[in-house]
């Protein structure tokens, strides 16, 4: 699965700060469906957890790895 690292993070928000009029309303526009399609993503896993009743352990295992993340 593809994802944005932060170098790509950096360079998106470079060229947004660059682009101007409808380039910037297409990158803004982008980033919003990028959200939406990740929110509903997240809702689905969610629910199959739940069902599957591993939600608990998946909640403990990402508390574990927010925690290391910010340290």
């Amino acid at each position: 699965m593809p994802s944005m690292d932060e170098e790509g993070k950096k360079e998106y928000i470079d060229e947004f700060n660059e682009a101007e009029g409808s380039k910037k309303l297409d990158m803004w526009d982008y980033a919003l469906g990028q959200q939406v399609l990740w929110e509903q993503l997240i809702a689905d896993m969610q629910d199959i957890s739940h069902e599957l009743g591993i939600d608990k352990k998946l909640e403990k295992m990402m508390d574990e790895e927010l925690k290391k993340a910010e340290s």
